[in-house]
């Protein structure tokens, strides 16, 4: 008898908010998601710094989705440079 294993992959979308399992330097481990696709762009919700990950690196350092962006909503970045 075979056991196979199958892992859904979780949906990151541009404007989630997520948690990383290890805090930014600047003491805030929440992240907003700017860019998805073969890397992924993330912004510091503390200090606001952008960082690049490729994405296998970006799916094993995320805790969890904190926040999801639903469609037809403005980003959370946008509605802070108002």
């Amino acid at each position: 008898m075979k056991l196979v294993y199958c892992m859904e992959r979780v949906q990151y979308d541009v404007g989630d908010i997520v948690k990383m399992k290890k805090k930014h330097p600047c003491g805030c481990d929440l992240w907003e998601i700017l860019r998805t696709g073969m890397d992924f762009g993330i912004k510091c919700q503390g200090c606001s710094r952008f960082v690049m990950l490729p994405r296998p690196k970006f799916e094993k350092m995320v805790k969890t989705i904190v926040e999801k962006h639903h469609e037809g909503e403005a980003l959370p970045s946008e509605s802070l440079e108002q």
